[in-house]
């Protein structure tokens, strides 16, 4: 019985893996890229204003909208390619740990009968207010 759980935790964690890679790798590797193309410095300093708001550099929206418009795992893959200090990654994983995976999210949400634009709006609302209050406390870090 313990072998027999042992090995399909280890069959489940090896799956688990592989899956999470299927997203981290690419997006380390297409934000990797634009890091050395101007569209990452075009992004980031069109963004910059907004951004300084959470105490973050420009190239941070990249982080939201990946993980509001895909998932977690793709902000994560994104956050993995920046360079960012610990202040900031604290910020974006506050924000996105609470706006996610909108898309798929709100569809389950209207499938249980509730208003997909009340808790979008919402989720995102909290979402921007930790970060600006993490941009006050933290200011420029």
């Amino acid at each position: 019985m313990f072998y027999l759980s042992v090995k399909n935790g280890i069959k489940k964690g090896i799956e688990t893996t592989i899956m999470l890679a299927k997203v981290l790798v690419p997006v380390y590797f297409v934000v990797t890229f634009l890091k050395y193309t101007p569209l990452l410095d075009f992004v980031a300093k069109f963004f910059e204003p907004l951004m300084k708001i959470f105490g973050l550099p420009g190239e941070a929206a990249i982080v939201l909208v990946l993980g509001n418009f895909i998932n977690i795992y793709a902000a994560i893959g994104a956050i993995t390619a920046l360079t960012l200090n610990i202040y900031q990654i604290t910020t974006l994983g506050l924000m996105i740990s609470i706006s996610h995976s909108l898309l798929v999210e709100t569809a389950i949400i209207k499938k249980v009968g509730a208003k997909g634009w009340k808790v979008v709006l919402t989720r995102i609302s909290i979402s921007l207010l930790c970060g600006l209050i993490m941009g006050l406390i933290g200011g420029g870090i």
